[in-house]
């Protein structure tokens, strides 16, 4: 399970680093890079929901084994790419893939470990959570300095590959044999309006900052609420014509797991979001090569590695929701020193930031294994399916939001090349979210309630 998540949050942010190799052997305008790193999420974030209950349907276990074939057989045909067009289409299929795999890997850990037990299973998988996004651009980095075979940005994608064969192989032996409920139908219909929806709100945060944020990126986000309360309407109508809902309505009521996909939206677009930052700015302004800005961000890999174990092994346990607190202000602690580190770049060191990148990380840790642990004890078992796909389509969407956002921020706050200005910026936006994650942290539940049907 871990394996498919290292994939996805791998291959998320791996090709970021892969910009000026792409420019240079497939011609790759801006536009063009834009579709390359934005459209496996936009894939992605569209089937989330249907993948879930495809997992319910089907069997989490088979459905789990095809997503990851046809994970890999994807990444081959992405490192195959003879032009740009070729491999954005193979990005897409990827993100149609992960949505396949992805929601069956929360729905599997939910299954498989009773209540008592989640919290361990977290100090193992939380971690995982939140380096896979960290240690995107520091893999792909060391592998495009490298350039094995004289592959370059090829490899970003073989990388996949052996992780692929690994977790089908294992899967297939290791991964508990349930069969799904044939009981439960696909609304199709249901499909297609979330799929537009998601549609309208994920296209404007991919393109939005190369199109200088057109008007009718601004129609769009405006006509995706609109798009989803449709959505809402048509599950409930469903629901009453006793047939299966792509969401049940019983989530819909959870105010806990509301609020829990709240924040994970709020934590994910702003870690994400500022970690992209950190490699831009080493990478545009300090002019660090891609292995040298892989180096740089081992800090923030350590730390995040530190926060999950701690917090999945025990601090969740004792603590509760005070975890998500304390994490939010390492998190913030970090975020100020890198703020306060960049007030003078004159005789600029990577030094300067190691400190603030590291304790940004172990609140980043603390607070991603808690979170998804204390958001999972939340749903009953026939919730799985349709509460998996929702919150990863969350998780997938605020990451989006971040990218874009940040993005703007600092770019739109560079003056006459110099870039420090625009990381301050982005690091401003990301104490306000900060701020913002802490203060909705306190409508959860001071420990984690366990739904009443976990069998």
């Amino acid at each position: 399970m871990m394996m498919a998540e290292v994939m996805d949050l791998l291959d998320g942010t791996i090709v970021n680093v892969a910009g000026p190799s792409l420019k240079r052997d497939l011609g790759a305008s801006a536009s063009s890079l834009q579709w390359v790193i934005g459209g496996y999420t936009l894939a992605l974030g569209t089937g989330l929901i249907l993948g879930g209950r495809l997992g319910d349907r089907y069997g989490r276990r088979n459905t789990f084994l095809l997503g990851m074939f046809g994970f890999t057989v994807a990444s081959v045909l992405c490192a195959a790419s003879q032009t740009t067009n070729q491999l954005i289409v193979f990005r897409l299929i990827l993100g149609v893939a992960g949505a396949m795999l992805l929601p069956q890997g929360l729905g599997l850990i939910r299954e498989s470990f009773p209540p008592q037990e989640l919290g361990q299973a977290f100090a193992v998988s939380g971690p995982i959570y939140g380096l896979g996004g960290i240690l995107g651009p520091i893999v792909g980095g060391f592998i495009i300095q490298a350039n094995f075979f004289g592959w370059s940005w090829r490899n970003v994608f073989l990388v996949n590959v052996p992780i692929g064969i690994i977790g089908v192989v294992s899967g297939w032996f290791i991964l508990p044999r349930r069969t799904g409920d044939k009981a439960i139908t696909i609304d199709f219909l249901g499909t297609l309006i979330i799929a537009v929806s998601s549609v309208l709100l994920i296209l404007p945060l991919i393109q939005g900052r190369v199109d200088n944020w057109a008007p009718w990126t601004w129609l769009s986000l405006a006509g995706s609420p609109i798009g989803f309360y449709l959505f809402k309407r048509r599950d409930a109508a469903v629901e009453r014509g006793q047939k299966t809902p792509l969401v049940k309505a019983s989530l819909l009521q959870n105010r806990q797991y509301l609020v829990g996909t709240g924040l994970i939206a709020l934590f994910f677009a702003g870690f994400t979001g500022v970690y992209l930052i950190i490699t831009l700015f080493l990478q545009i302004s300090e002019h660090f090569s891609s292995s040298q800005a892989a180096i740089a961000n081992i800090p923030i890999a350590v730390g995040t590695a530190v926060g999950g174990t701690l917090s999945g092994a025990f601090l969740n346990e004792k603590l509760g929701r005070l975890t998500l607190h304390l994490g939010a202000s390492f998190q913030f602690v970090g975020a100020a020193w890198l703020w306060l580190s960049l007030g003078n770049v004159a005789n600029f060191s990577v030094w300067h930031l190691v400190p603030g990148m590291a304790i940004s990380g172990i609140g980043t840790g603390l607070i991603v294994a808690a979170l998804f642990q204390t958001i999972l004890t939340t749903i009953s078992n026939d919730e799985i399916g349709s509460g998996s796909g929702l919150l990863t389509a969350v998780q997938a969407i605020g990451a989006s939001a971040g990218v874009a956002v940040f993005g703007t921020l600092f770019f739109g706050h560079t003056t006459n090349g110099q870039f420090a200005g625009g990381f301050r910026h982005a690091l401003v936006a990301q104490l306000m979210l900060i701020l913002l994650f802490s203060a909705a942290a306190f409508n959860l539940d001071a420990r984690p309630q366990q739904a009443e049907s976990w069998n």
